[in-house]
């Protein structure tokens, strides 16, 4: 198997050092990733025999295999269905256009799950719902700061909560960080599954300014059983 990555690393939104690792474990499985590789060209039918040529850094080449799967992402299709009529607004990406409240532009029109753009996860969605569902009963709930635990099921599993190290950067937000291999913790060696490493972000703690942010802002992890670990450590997230 072949991954064609457009952008300079996998999994773009993730720090630098995930995202390597992540790749080191699918390329030990036999995976080749390309990264910042741009596709020229696909020739044959895909289920049958396809050739797909790209340019990387090396220069320009031509894979062949059995199958291509395009992974472009998903795009609304509330376009041009008369929601204008009802004065629901869209955004600019084309998703209902809602406040905090889950409530649209129409009064008394709520969106939840994908309609209005949430993360595409089911437990967003039902906790859209329940943010819709007190505020109808004459509740205040909103979705700031609403922290979403989620995890991609690659093998072994990313799971991730809060910031990252480098968006805890880019917001000025002053971190420490601490590692942990996971061939250092005891079901990854009972199951011979030791790659990876967890990484948890905390506030910095500065004793001469005053400053004592012992805060958990954020979480990944990448190995055996991690997909459970940042619903376990996301309440820490507010503590």
């Amino acid at each position: 198997m072949t991954v064609i990555e457009p952008g300079l690393q996998i999994m773009g939104r993730e720090d630098a050092d995930v995202a390597e690792e992540i790749r080191r474990l699918l390329s030990g499985e036999g995976m080749e990733i390309l990264v910042n590789a741009r596709p020229l060209g696909i020739h044959g039918l895909s289920g049958d025999a396809v050739r797909v040529s790209v340019r990387t850094d090396a220069g320009e080449r031509t894979i062949g295999g059995s199958h291509l799967l395009v992974a472009a992402g998903r795009i609304p299709n509330m376009a041009d269905i008369g929601l204008e009529k009802a004065r629901i607004a869209l955004d600019s990406r084309g998703f209902i256009r809602v406040n905090e409240r889950r409530e649209s532009t129409a009064a008394g029109v709520w969106a939840i799950g994908e309609c209005p753009g949430s993360p595409q996860f089911t437990h967003v969605s039902v906790d859209d719902f329940r943010i819709v569902r007190d505020n109808m009963a004459g509740g205040n709930r909103r979705t700031v700061d609403r922290l979403v635990p989620h995890v991609m099921f690659t093998d072994p599993p990313l799971a991730r909560v809060g910031l990252s190290e480098s968006e805890a950067r880019r917001q000025d937000i002053a971190v420490r960080v601490a590692k942990l291999p996971m061939r250092n913790v005891l079901r990854t060696q009972a199951t011979d599954e030791t790659g990876g490493f967890m990484k948890v972000v905390v506030g910095e703690h500065r004793s001469n300014s005053g400053i004592h942010d012992d805060r958990v802002r954020g979480r990944r992890s990448d190995g055996c059983d991690t997909d459970g670990h940042a619903c376990r450590i996301a309440p820490c997230e507010t503590a």
